[in-house]
This record gives C-alpha cells, sequence and structure tokens, in this order.
C-alpha cells in the first residue's frame, strides 16, 4: 500500500470479499492472504487519512497473484462553518432599511418596522435612527413651513418680525423637534429599555387591528420583545413641553396647566397616528421591508 508520492502506508485495513477474511499492511505496506481458492474477489482498504478504496482481483487455479501497489489518496475532509450574526448587526441591517421608508417617497417613515420580529435596538442605533430623522432634509423644509406660518400669524411675538424673526422662529421650532425627537425615541427608550419604533400587525380583521393600533399608544415593545406599559413615550409626552417651552419668549411661554393639557392632546394624536401608520401608510411607503 502506498499514498500518491510513493511512500509505503503501514496499518492498512485490508478485508478480502468474499469470505470476510481481514489483514492488516505491515510497516512496508505489504500484505498477503494465505490458501485462498480460485475466483473472483475484492479488496477493500481503510485506513485513517486516507480515502476508502476498492478494487477486484481473480486468483487463478496454483497461482500466487502478486498484486501492483495500490495507491490511496488523502481522504477529502469537509468542513461546515456556520455564520451568526449578532442582535446588534441583524438589528443595523434592518433599520437601514427603515431609514429608507419614506411615505409617497419622499416624507419620513423610519420609526415603523415592517417586520414583526425586528431585532432589538441598542442605545447607539437608537440614537442613529433619531438623527437620521433630526437631519433629515425634510425636517429642515416642514420646520421652515410651520416658521413661516407663525411669522404670518404672529405667534410667539416676541421673536419680532423680519427676517431676525424668521431665523428665531426657526430655530426655536427646530430644537423644539429635535429636543422632542430625542427624548421620545432616544433617551426615555434607553432609560427603560423600550423600541421606540412602531410595529405593524398587518394580519387579522380590521377590528383587531385598529385595536391593535390604539393599543400601541400606551403600549410598547420592550428591548427584551415583551409587550409593556410605554413609560417612554408618557414620560415624554409630559415632560418635554417644560423643557422646550423655554425655547421661546418668555412672555409666549405656556402655563403648566396648558402644557399638561397639550400633552394630554396629543397622546390623542398618538392614537391617530398609529391608526394611520397601521391602515394607510403602509400602501404609500416606499421602500418598505
Amino acid at each position: 500500500m502506498v499514498d500518491s508520492s510513493g511512500s509505503s502506508i503501514a496499518h492498512v485495513n485490508v478485508e478480502l470479499s468474499p469470505g470476510g477474511r481481514r489483514t492488516e499492511s505491515s510497516e512496508t505496506g505489504t500484505f498477503s492472504f494465505a490458501d485462498v481458492a480460485a475466483g473472483e474477489y475484492r479488496l477493500s482498504f481503510k485506513v485513517p487519512g486516507f480515502a476508502h478504496r476498492t478494487i477486484t482481483a481473480e486468483v487463478r487455479d496454483g497461482e500466487t497473484l502478486n498484486l501492483t501497489p495500490t495507491a490511496l489518496a488523502l481522504d477529502t475532509v469537509t468542513s461546515e462553518v456556520t455564520v451568526t450574526l449578532t442582535q446588534a448587526e441583524v438589528a443595523e441591517a434592518q433599520i437601514k432599511v427603515e431609514e429608507q421608508q419614506r411615505l409617497f417617497g419622499v416624507l419620513p417613515n423610519f420609526f415603523t418596522s415592517y417586520d414583526h420580529d425586528a431585532a432589538p435596538l441598542n442605545a447607539k442605533q437608537k440614537l442613529e435612527l433619531t438623527a437620521h430623522a433630526w437631519f433629515d432634509p425634510m425636517a429642515f423644509v416642514t420646520n421652515g413651513i410651520i416658521a413661516g406660518v407663525w411669522q404670518a400669524e404672529n405667534t410667539h411675538k416676541g421673536f419680532g418680525q423680519g427676517a431676525r424673526g424668521y431665523a428665531k422662529r426657526y430655530g426655536a421650532g427646530l430644537a423644539d423637534y429635535g429636543t422632542s425627537l430625542l427624548l421620545e425615541k432616544t433617551v426615555m427608550p434607553t432609560i427603560f429599555k423600550q423600541d421606540p419604533r412602531y410595529f405593524y400587525k398587518g394580519t387579522g380583521s380590521i377590528r383587531s387591528r385598529a385595536l391593535y393600533a390604539l393599543s400601541r399608544t400606551f403600549v410598547c415593545r420592550g428591548d427584551n420583545k415583551k409587550d409593556q406599559f410605554c413609560y417612554s413615550s408618557f414620560l415624554d409626552r409630559y415632560s418635554v413641553g417644560f423643557i422646550t417651552n423655554y425655547y421661546f419668549p418668555a412672555a409666549d411661554r405656556e402655563s403648566t396647566g396648558l402644557i399638561l393639557r397639550n400633552a394630554t392632546i396629543g397622546i390623542g394624536f398618538d392614537a391617530l397616528g398609529n391608526l394611520f401608520r397601521e391602515f394607510v401608510a403602509p400602501k404609500i411607503t416606499l421602500k418598505k421591508h
């Protein structure tokens, strides 16, 4: 017995069939079977590290059969490697898709997940998604329109009029939006380990889907993928007004009662927004996954 280079292979298991007789090759790779009757036989060779091989041979009456050296090829080793992405890597790939979602291909729809089993976001990814919404070009355009309406109606009179007044309204509005977004989508969800996204249901009766959408006003998914009371959203709703109130002239700031009333009204608008996300947004969102 030899390998592909011609070197002898010792301790090869050799089986002679029919008959089932076995032997083992010597240190020089030779083997023999004595008293073999005439006939056709199969010789099977097995040794660790080499591929199994079978040859046939015929023994005639009164003949001693000398075989030419039988070469064995090295065994082929097959390794199976399973590559598993980490939770953070899966979530990163998913939010890259979410960052492409836009209503009519224009208005951002980043905080809706159409994958109900989406991976939870870590703090960095919550901030990433928030920043993507905050610095989206449409945020600047929308804020510019709002500032223009305030200017026309002379809302927040303390800012005055003219280009300077418009700039102050624009800056205050953008800071108000950014602070609200940061608290609602990053800070509070990170503290309470909750997911800031709306998870689209999309199945079941209209009634069940409507009830689900309305329930998301009070319930959100935790980072453990289990539903829980949405502390992050409620605390944000009632706290952000007190913070952003200081972005506007003292004479135009809202009272505590008005801030709390507006926060409660805002919860109602959240419910309407969830109904929109469940029934309307999927039909007009481009590049949703």
